[in-house]
Formats: structure tokens, C-alpha cells, sequence
């Protein structure tokens, strides 16, 4: 099937349950954590692609739930500065496969870009926890 590399924050519970989705499609999947890439607007931007500005943001991260940044009241140069400066501001995961890239696990849209086998439950974007906090510290 297809090598993905899927950039996560280890210990996000989504993020575990959308790599064991690729996995048990028969995909490859390579891990990397999304806080350390050095990330660039230029490196960034492609995972974007199609999208509204404001789909480009994780809606759990402190940032966006304190109100400290406004998803719909930014323009794409300055997200990418302050995603690049904040990597938890990125909506996860990123994925990328043989050139493509994609921001998000809409499950539809993977199943038609790499083939998923039927999931067990839905997969959420959300974090279920009431709490939004993860089990790994630094949301």
C-alpha cells in the first residue's frame, strides 16, 4: 500500500487511533512529532492546500481556546508565521504521501487518497477528552 508519514503529538488519542486505522488498511505509517520539525511557511503551506484559512487551525490548542488567536480574523501569512512560531496551532495530523499532502483525518477524503479499511467506531478530530487536555503535556 502507501509510506505515510503521519506528523502527530505523541500521546494525542485521535492521532493513535488514526495511525492504527492506516496500519490496519495496510499502509506504512512514519510517526514524527509535529512540534519538532522546523517548520517553515513554505515547508507548511502545502498541507493547506484547498482549505479556508481557518480549517488550517487546531481548535484545541491553548492559543485558539483562550481567544489569544482568532482562526477566522487571520490571513494566511501571518498563520503560517504564528504556526511556525506554535506548532500546536496546527491542526493534525499532517500527512504526506507519494508528493501529496493533507491537514486532518477526514476520513472520506483519506479513504480516497489511500484506501482505509472500514473503522471500527467514527473517528473524531476532537479531542475527547472533556478536558481537552492529552495525556502528554504541552496541548
Amino acid at each position: 500500500m502507501a509510506l505515510i508519514v503521519f506528523y502527530e503529538k505523541p500521546g494525542c488519542m485521535n492521532n493513535t487511533r488514526q495511525k492504527q486505522l492506516l496500519a490496519k488498511s495496510g499502509h506504512d505509517v512514519v510517526a514524527l512529532d509535529i512540534r519538532a520539525q522546523g517548520w517553515s511557511p513554505d515547508t507548511l503551506r502545502p498541507f493547506f492546500d484547498g482549505l479556508p484559512v481557518a480549517q488550517w487551525f487546531n481548535r484545541a490548542a491553548p492559543r485558539v481556546k483562550s481567544g489569544a488567536v482568532v482562526p477566522e480574523a487571520i490571513g494566511a501569512d501571518e498563520a503560517l508565521a504564528e504556526m511556525c512560531m506554535d506548532p500546536l496551532l496546527i491542526r493534525r495530523p499532517l500527512m504526506e504521501s507519494s508528493g501529496r499532502r493533507m491537514a486532518g483525518f477526514d476520513e472520506a477524503a483519506v479513504d480516497a487518497w489511500l484506501g482505509l479499511a472500514p473503522a471500527p467506531e467514527p473517528l473524531s478530530e476532537t479531542c475527547p477528552r472533556s478536558d481537552g487536555i492529552c495525556s502528554v503535556p504541552g496541548r
